[in-house]
């Protein structure tokens, strides 16, 4: 520990830094009868990324949703290894699959078995992630057994689903807990809850700087975990981002996904995504979290969901998903 921190504003910094991994960052369910599984690849052209994909056995082409997980090392099961496992990804594929809609959900670029793709962080930027989406796109265009293509990005993947949309030929885009702000006003605002003083003024300190696209790498241990030099140039093409701005110029359906108990992005987010497209449709689930479960809104409780696979996702998320599939018009 520094000297100068206190064990109870360790523990808080600590507690703040679990939160931010999962936001910048038990039971297997195997594939369903009559569901396909089998492993999928992209040559995105700047290195190949690697994925899961679940198709439906049909006759008829299906349905695709892409999906892309939230921000740091977070793999295409929704897991992060620094927040624990809970399958949430995983989870919503399977569902997708029972109810004939196939689905691929990729390890981003850096991570898990695509880690090869960008092996330094340093060299990872937003621009990246949503040139890996539109790879995908091209890819599950070309398969004759897949219908139209539906984005799906949690978290951060939501931005990266509103950036890509256009040029991805997306039908339509599924907002998952997406911020409505630049992501840099997000951590300030948790920051100033859960930090102290002197932290609290160096992290705005190191925010102002990569807002106006400067590194520093002078950063306290207590903090490194979010603003390491490494990640710091991400950050950077990450802060330029309007969420509400890309949202707002998509064209084609949209449904907007918020729980109520996310201790990590708001209610005013998603309502600022909305504004931003007043046609789109907004789902607020009473009791879901960030993970998408029904969880207390009390902080142990939540930790805990985040690394608790068995935890089954929130019934209304499942239903405003499927009917918002089931509703989009032809193309």
């Amino acid at each position: 520990m520094r000297p100068g921190i206190s064990p109870i504003r360790a523990v808080n910094a600590l507690r703040l830094m679990l939160l931010a991994l999962c936001m910048l960052t038990g039971m297997a369910h195997a594939a369903p009868s009559g569901i396909v599984q089998r492993p999928i690849s992209v040559d995105t052209g700047s290195g190949t990324l690697s994925g899961t994909l679940l198709l439906p056995r049909s006759e008829k082409p299906v349905p695709v949703v892409l999906i892309i997980a939230g921000s740091g090392p977070t793999d295409r099961d929704g897991n992060n290894p620094e927040g624990g496992r809970n399958d949430s990804m995983k989870r919503l594929a399977i569902l997708l699959a029972k109810h004939n809609i196939a689905s691929v959900r990729y390890d981003k670029r850096g991570v898990a078995a695509s880690k090869a793709a960008t092996p330094d962080e340093r060299n990872l930027s937003i621009e990246a992630y949503v040139a890996d989406v539109q790879a995908w796109a091209l890819k599950l265009k070309a398969n004759p057994r897949l219908g139209p293509l539906i984005l799906l990005g949690h978290s951060e993947g939501a931005l990266v689903a509103s950036l890509a949309a256009e040029k991805a030929g997306a039908r339509a885009v599924i907002s998952v807990a997406g911020t409505g702000r630049p992501v840099d006003q997000v951590l300030r605002e948790q920051f100033r809850e859960r930090l102290p003083a002197e932290l609290l003024q160096r992290s705005n300190q190191l925010l102002d700087e990569l807002k106006a696209g400067k590194t520093d790498d002078k950063v306290p241990a207590e903090l490194e975990v979010v603003f390491r030099p490494s990640v710091q140039p991400y950050l950077i093409s990450l802060f330029r981002q309007d969420p509400a701005a890309a949202f707002g110029r998509l064209k084609m359906p949209a449904l907007i996904i918020q729980g109520r108990n996310d201790i990590q992005v708001g209610v005013d987010d998603a309502l600022s995504l909305q504004k931003a497209r007043p046609d789109a449709e907004l789902a607020l689930i009473d009791g879901m979290n960030h993970v998408l479960r029904i969880v207390p809104g009390d902080l142990e409780a939540q930790l805990n969901s985040y690394k608790n696979p068995t935890l089954p996702l929130a019934s209304e998320l499942s239903e405003r998903i499927l009917h918002f599939i089931g509703a989009l018009p032809p193309a």
